[in-house]
């Protein structure tokens, strides 16, 4: 059992930064990969990044790479997704999702989902 709570969103400015913060409870976090996940308005779920369980692969998708990273720190059972150079587009719901067994960017195959927390980048 893992649960998850995303923290960090907010307004800003495009080209500015944001640092969301994933806090997860349960004694096995070391054992999931951690992906975040988004949902602009109007739009389906999208996923943004994952890391694997040790933090030593990631991927992420096109429209944010080189822009965003992900971490972790598995001693303070925490994800990470630092945002750089936010752009409009980036405006959404951001998800954080933790699943075993691997990572995929597949929404359909993470077992545990936090709240979201919205991120709103303006022009």
């Amino acid at each position: 059992q893992v649960q998850l709570v995303e923290s960090g969103g907010g307004l800003v400015q495009a080209g500015g930064s944001l640092r969301l913060s994933c806090a997860a409870s349960g004694r096995t976090f070391s054992t999931y990969a951690m992906a975040w996940f988004r949902q602009g308005p109007g739009k389906e779920r999208e996923f943004v990044a994952v890391i694997s369980l040790s933090g030593s692969s990631a991927f992420y998708t096109t429209s944010v790479k080189g822009r965003f990273t992900i971490s972790r720190d598995n001693a303070k059972n925490t994800v990470y997704l630092q945002m750089n150079s936010l752009k409009p587009e980036d405006t959404a719901v951001y998800y954080c999702a933790a699943k075993k067994n691997g990572y995929s960017d597949y929404d359909g195959s993470y077992e545990y989902w936090g709240q979201g927390t919205q991120v709103t980048v303006s022009s």
